[in-house]
């Protein structure tokens, strides 16, 4: 399966992120190219891309983040069990109260999206 622009697969984020981008295009911009810059140097393919910055996401205990990735993962048909299968992997590492906290971030994106489709 060949690599393709995960940023393109999904919404633009978030309303600050939003904002953030209309009031200073040129550096979201930058932070567009970095990205792609960055998944088009490796050999890994837009599932485990997409799996990677879950993971990356929950390590650094960053709802927003995992949020957000959560959201990229399910918009590239990535099934629900995958995600919190990411949070569930954090345990021996992270802690039971940390990979809770990661499992529950992701279940709330991966319910909200079972009721939009409602």
């Amino acid at each position: 399966m060949p690599k393709k622009k995960e940023i393109a697969a999904i919404p633009r984020g978030p309303e600050p992120f939003r904002s953030f981008t209309k009031k200073y295009p040129a550096i979201a911009a930058a932070y567009d190219a970095m990205g792609e810059a960055v998944r088009d140097a490796g050999p890994l393919r837009e599932r485990e891309v997409a799996l990677v910055k879950l993971a990356l996401s929950v390590g650094s205990r960053l709802e927003g983040a995992t949020h957000a990735h959560c959201r990229r993962a399910l918009a590239l048909g990535i099934e629900p069990d995958a995600l919190r299968h990411v949070a569930i992997l954090s345990s021996p590492t992270l802690g039971f109260p940390s990979m809770m906290a990661a499992y529950n971030w992701i279940d709330e994106i991966v319910r909200q999206r079972t009721r939009s489709r409602r």
